[in-house]
């Protein structure tokens, strides 16, 4: 049995790419201007289209590189992007480009793992970033499990308690916790200089 590495997002990407509306970019906007310098390199981890985080963030100035597992979605951002790196691999397997970040989003992501890949994920994360950088991501706070809305695969959150040990652990510590509009949480944590 082969295992779906985009978690069901390459089956329907076509609907994701319809419905996905600009929740979350003005956040993502915000927290970038606040604590990142123009021209930084952002790593969008599970990039999908790029509509609209990396929009919003390329539109800033920043310099941003794309990963998604899904093909559909990776396709339609480098369609987005031409001239922004990307790679189609899952997010939890990612080389990262073999680089260093100074800042990593995964907004809508990490909750569609399985908690072991979540683990992985925020380690390979840290070791991508550089001293200082910084890593937002959304997920709810409280711990709970959910089946996605598009996929109908299950989602599930660490909840708060959990990521903030788990961040530690990985040389990263929560210093911000934020909610949009329609009330999604984000956490910003940072990399130990």
């Amino acid at each position: 049995m082969t295992i779906d590495r985009s978690e069901g997002y390459d089956r329907i990407a076509d609907r994701f790419i319809e419905a996905r509306s600009d929740q979350g970019a003005a956040l993502v906007r915000s927290w970038a201007r606040d604590h990142l310098r123009p021209a930084d390199m952002i790593v969008d981890i599970g990039c999908g289209s790029g509509v609209p985080v990396a929009q919003a963030l390329i539109g800033d100035g920043f310099a941003v590189s794309g990963i998604d597992a899904s093909a559909k979605l990776i396709d339609a951002f480098r369609r987005n992007f031409p001239d922004a790196p990307s790679a189609h691999e899952a997010a939890q397997d990612s080389a990262f480009f073999h680089r260093s970040f100074d800042a990593a989003v995964a907004i809508g992501l990490l909750f569609l793992l399985s908690p072991h890949d979540q683990r992985t994920l925020l380690q390979r994360v840290a070791d991508a970033l550089k001293p200082g950088g910084r890593f937002l991501f959304s997920a709810p706070w409280q711990k709970c499990e959910w089946r996605d809305m598009l996929t109908g695969r299950r989602s599930q959150s660490l909840g708060g308690p959990e990521y903030m040990r788990l961040l530690e652990q990985c040389g990263l510590h929560i210093t911000g916790r934020y909610s949009d509009d329609a009330g999604n949480h984000y956490c910003d944590a940072v990399k130990s200089r």
